[in-house]
């Protein structure tokens, strides 16, 4: 039986030592104060290249991240092996926004996307459509494409271009690939790409997901109008469901821009379309792939009873569940406990480099409500249940 409290299973790729070490890193970043500050800090060292490594990679980075490399990674893909859990790897490096830092980005995700070739202990690959362009091409192209100056067209066809190759180079690789989802000034122009790649390439099962941030009140829309475009033209859409990233930069915006709320109304309302959107593509098995990717247990439990319902094995291949690295370990280690498909996202970068991200996944634990909570509470039994069993 599926139960998200089982510590034992939750934590059984944990030695003591870890489990010590990730109570003290949830400890430390329960605290929006300290969070704050590490992210001040990490940013003036940034700024006067000043070394920190030291201090972030035997901590934040161990826990979140996979490895500086593709071939660092593998360490951790054996190891989640072990445990019935595949890995998603995700270049996770903050590019710059010059020809030099989006040329690198692109070119490590087509060294991603050929690492996953044949590699049944990668379920996926993945990539940040913002990174392989600059942010005002894509937002323009996205808003208002009729104002796009010839050079800015210019540079727009060639990030579609890059985003082409990148689809073609999974349809010949066999690898699934994820197209991420963003803000949304930039989602429109995504949106459109990515329906016109899976019409392309997803003609016998999927190899391209669209994300949809479930939190936008337009997303339930948007996947009928992709079945009903599915049914019409004959392929397999691939899609992931999240709830979402940028909530209070979103409103913020809308506010400034004077342009409706994108956001549903609260978090209840955001979960009750999340749950939809999932009811949604499993009423329509037959036509969708599903990626799954939440921290929320009462979402996880759900599309695990609809699999059953449905008569579904529990690792038809249509069907995953994922986690980020380092969290929820409860949900992903239980889930492939009982044979479900279950994938952790492993981000991986050098360190420097993935330092925005990290104090994102700090922050994120301190602003989802009760997250580090219910992590720390989860440390605390499992390290006494194992003192009891000494």
């Amino acid at each position: 039986m599926l139960d998200f409290n089982n510590l034992e299973v939750a934590f059984s790729s944990k030695s003591q030592g870890e489990l010590r070490n990730a109570y003290v890193l949830f400890k430390t970043i329960k605290s929006p104060g300290m969070v704050k500050f590490l992210k001040g800090a990490s940013n003036l060292a940034l700024k006067l290249n000043f070394p920190i490594g030291w201090a972030v990679k035997p901590t934040l980075y161990k826990q979140f991240v996979g490895g500086e490399t593709l071939e660092d990674c593998n360490k951790i893909i054996e190891h989640l092996k072990k445990f019935n859990v595949k890995a998603t790897l995700d270049f996770s490096a903050e590019g710059e926004q010059s020809a030099e830092g989006i040329k690198a980005t692109f070119e490590e995700t087509i060294r991603s996307i050929d690492f996953a070739k044949g590699n049944p202990n990668l379920a996926y690959a993945v990539f940040k459509p913002s990174t392989i362009t600059k942010d005002e091409i894509l937002a323009k192209a996205s808003e208002h494409p009729e104002q796009l100056t010839a050079e800015e067209k210019a540079q727009f066809e060639e990030y579609r271009e890059r985003f082409a190759a990148l689809c073609k180079r999974a349809y010949e690789n066999d690898v699934r690939l994820i197209v991420d989802a963003e803000d949304y000034c930039f989602q429109d122009a995504i949106d459109a790409q990515t329906d016109e790649m899976m019409r392309l390439y997803n003609k016998k099962r999927a190899i391209i997901f669209a994300t949809l941030q479930m939190y936008r009140h337009d997303r339930m829309p948007y996947l009928e109008k992709i079945y009903a475009d599915a049914k019409e033209k004959g392929y397999y859409p691939g899609i992931k469901f999240v709830r979402g990233a940028y909530m209070e930069e979103e409103r913020a915006r809308a506010t400034r821009l004077g342009y409706p709320d994108p956001i549903c109304k609260d978090k209840a309302a955001t979960d009750e379309n999340y749950n939809a959107g999932v009811r949604f593509v499993m009423d329509h098995i037959d036509t969708f792939e599903l990626f799954m990717g939440t921290h929320n247990e009462e979402s996880n439990y759900l599309l695990a009873k609809l699999i059953d319902e449905k008569g579904l094995e529990h690792n038809d291949q249509r069907i995953h569940f994922a986690q980020l690295l380092g969290m929820s370990d409860n949900i992903s280690f239980n889930l492939a406990h009982q044979g479900y498909n279950v994938t952790k996202y492993v981000p991986y970068a050098k360190v420097k480099d993935v330092i925005p991200y990290l104090i994102r996944r700090a922050e994120e634990n301190t602003s989802v409500a009760g997250q580090t909570g219910r992590e720390l509470n989860m440390l605390s039994q499992e390290l006494k249940r194992r003192k009891v069993q000494r």
